[in-house]
């Protein structure tokens, strides 16, 4: 256990980020996996700007690693690009 003011304090302070981190983590996933599974272009180019902008949220925090996030939001793209071709 802390036997310091301080660390006991950092202890709080790292418990409520780690919260909040697996909280955004967690809905961004989500909204990653419902753009994925969405088959309709108009859904997928209203959703893209929202998801690709909490994906630069979440790597500017450092969430997520910055090279996850060019990753996933080149996929994202390879996916919507390929729907508009498709129409």
């Amino acid at each position: 256990m802390a036997n310091h003011k301080s660390s006991e304090k950092r202890i709080r302070n790292a418990k409520t980020k780690r919260t909040q981190n697996r909280y955004q983590g967690r809905t961004v996933r989500n909204a990653v996996k419902k753009l994925r599974s969405t088959e309709e272009l108009v859904e997928v180019q209203k959703d893209l700007p929202k998801v690709i902008s909490q994906i630069d949220k979440l790597a500017k925090k450092s969430v997520i690693h910055k090279n996850k996030a060019a990753n996933l939001k080149s996929k994202l793209m390879k996916k919507a690009n390929k729907a508009k071709a498709a129409v």
